[in-house]
């Protein structure tokens, strides 16, 4: 196990003052549950430090990097590059699979090769090569292995909604209806419940602080379930 963490820990290009960090980050929830009261783990606790990290670097990223482009823009560049698909392949890329501490149901249910899980695994590593060193080796790691993806794609992402609706138009279907089902919370601070429904396509239901917001979650999700 050791020398196994010493081969990631290379990949990752820090040696690790508190190996433990690192050792937290690879074990995931399942093989704690299954013996403990479900409580927060140090896995998900370094994945929430991890997420920050991520989003922050990126979004530096981004400015310096399209500097005449507006918000929008920028945003939907941002939700791109630090969505699960491109976590998970961040994880493959540095080997993270094979090093994952999993549960015997998790693993037998392909964990491994679950993108969401490996997602979430990325996250906790960016997480322990922040609490161990800093930012500023969280950030070499992060522009280091986001860059390649950042030079993909010269024009931004499309919005959801844009690209959920010429989904559907390519397939000859008609085109993707919302409708808000709901809304929650004090007049001030709403949440509001969308629906989006596709011919064929099973409905789903997103919720958000504004209704652009959650027609937006609602058309990535049904995304995701069409593209899997």
């Amino acid at each position: 196990m050791a020398a196994r963490l010493h081969d990631l820990a290379q990949r990752l290009g820090h040696r690790f003052s508190d190996p433990a960090l690192l050792t937290q980050a690879l074990t995931h929830p399942s093989v704690v549950h299954g013996r403990a009261p479900r409580k927060a783990t140090p896995y998900e606790r370094l994945e929430f430090l991890g997420d920050r990290v991520l989003g922050l670097v990126v979004a530096d990223m981004l400015f310096h990097r399209f500097p005449t482009e507006a918000e929008g823009a920028l945003a939907r560049r941002h939700a791109a590059l630090v969505r699960r698909e491109a976590l998970a392949r961040v994880a493959q890329t540095i080997g993270l699979p094979e090093h994952l501490m999993l549960s015997r149901g998790e693993e037998e249910a392909g964990g491994r090769g679950n993108p969401g899980l490996l997602a979430d695994a990325c996250e906790a590593v960016i997480g322990a090569l922040f609490a161990d060193a800093g930012f500023e080796k969280a950030q070499v790691f992060v522009r280091t292995m986001w860059t390649p993806l950042m030079d993909e794609t010269a024009a931004p992402p499309k919005d959801a909604k844009t690209a959920l609706q010429e989904w559907a138009q390519g397939r000859g279907k008609k085109l993707p209806v919302y409708t808000t089902i709901g809304t929650e919370g004090p007049p001030h601070d709403p949440t509001f419940s969308v629906s989006v429904e596709v011919d064929g396509v099973e409905t789903v239901v997103a919720k958000g602080a504004s209704k652009r917001t959650a027609e937006q979650a609602a058309a990535t999700q049904m995304l995701e379930n069409v593209t899997k």
